[in-house]
């Protein structure tokens, strides 16, 4: 009887002590803030799958995601100390890196290695080249990236800037003025415009021309997970554990990009499950399968490529300081080049 009522004392103190350990746990997570580019979309849905799986939970992570105002907000956000990290924009980082050494946040893991930067004009209408943006009209919103680098895209093509006419206008009216043919081409986010003209009713492929940048001299990096200075300083294996959670999503939303949908939809259950799924698909085949991919994975990136884009940022937006590669990105929290092996579909 002694032995029972020990053994039974035992086993309830032991229930106990797992009782009180899990709010210790759950006390333990390091909170990240992070801010996605835009409102939700299809190519948001890993960060949703990494979360909901508790891929970030098993890093030691708390991951607050707030949908975000723009590639290059994502930057400034960081730097105001109200996130810790996000989805943004490289050539933005360079920007501040430029500007504010020091304070800009860092580049972590590389999605878009390829730029969303395009000029899309109808099939039927009179660019036919890109050296008939000569003499015409062409919209973009004020200081989007796409109009920015405009010049640099007449440089690199021998292009007279002061021939071209800009009309500025909303984000959300870019495709209805060009179906309407109140402009002759619109500046802008290609994985954006193309779902949107879906959207409208428009064959993209059929009835519309896309001029890539980054086929046309400007090859550049884009969007990826940067963070700020502070968590990269203070809490390294936060950032590591950040970033392999993530990866590790990614990996299983491109081989499943409907459950990845089906994911996103349960926070945002208003989203087009198709339009998305298209989405996911056209940034594979169109960001996210840049030359450089097949020797170094996703996340990575080559120095060289990096330095030519610093080059062209600094002269596109008459930067006074040039940033060195790796203040703008460090590869170091990477996973296993194994990990980082999975093959983008093309389009």
């Amino acid at each position: 009887m002694i032995t029972n009522r020990f053994a039974r004392r035992a086993v309830l103190a032991g229930a106990l002590s797992v009782m009180m350990a899990v709010p210790a746990v759950a006390q333990s997570l390091t909170p990240i803030r992070f801010t996605l580019d835009f409102k939700l979309q299809g190519i948001h849905a890993w960060y949703y799958v990494a979360q909901e799986k508790g891929y970030f939970k098993a890093e030691g992570l708390d991951v607050k995601i707030d949908q975000g105002e723009g590639s290059a907000a994502t930057i400034t956000r960081i730097m105001s100390g109200a996130y810790d990290a996000g989805f943004g924009d490289m050539n933005a980082i360079i920007q501040q890196a430029a500007n504010k050494p020091g304070e800009a946040p860092v580049m972590v893991y590389q999605i878009y290695n390829r730029p969303p930067f395009v000029l899309v004009t109808k099939a039927s209408g009179p660019i036919k080249t890109i050296k008939d943006i000569e003499g015409k009209k062409l919209g973009g919103p004020a200081g989007s990236a796409t109009l920015r680098l405009l010049p640099s895209l007449a440089k690199a093509n021998k292009l007279d800037i002061s021939k071209i006419e800009i009309l500025n206008m909303a984000p959300n009216l870019q495709e209805q003025m060009l179906i309407q043919d109140q402009v002759q081409g619109s500046l802008v986010f290609n994985v954006t415009s193309y779902m949107n003209l879906i959207q409208q009713k428009q064959d993209p492929d059929k009835d519309y021309r896309w001029f890539n940048y980054g086929d046309l001299g400007l090859d550049l990096y884009s969007n990826g997970i940067m963070v700020s200075q502070k968590l990269l300083k203070e809490n390294p294996k936060a950032v590591a554990g950040l970033v392999k959670a993530i990866n590790k999503a990614i990996k299983e939303v491109i081989a499943d990009p409907e459950a990845g949908v089906k994911t996103l939809a349960k926070v945002e259950p208003l989203i087009n499950s198709d339009v998305e799924k298209k989405r996911i698909a056209y940034a594979l085949g169109n960001l996210m399968n840049g030359a450089e991919f097949t020797e170094l994975g996703f996340g990575d990136l080559t120095d060289d490529k990096l330095g030519r884009s610093i080059d062209l940022i600094a002269e596109a937006y008459d930067l006074k300081n040039k940033p060195k590669a790796s203040e703008v990105f460090n590869r170091s929290f990477l996973p296993a080049k194994s990990e980082r092996m999975f093959a983008p579909k093309s389009n």
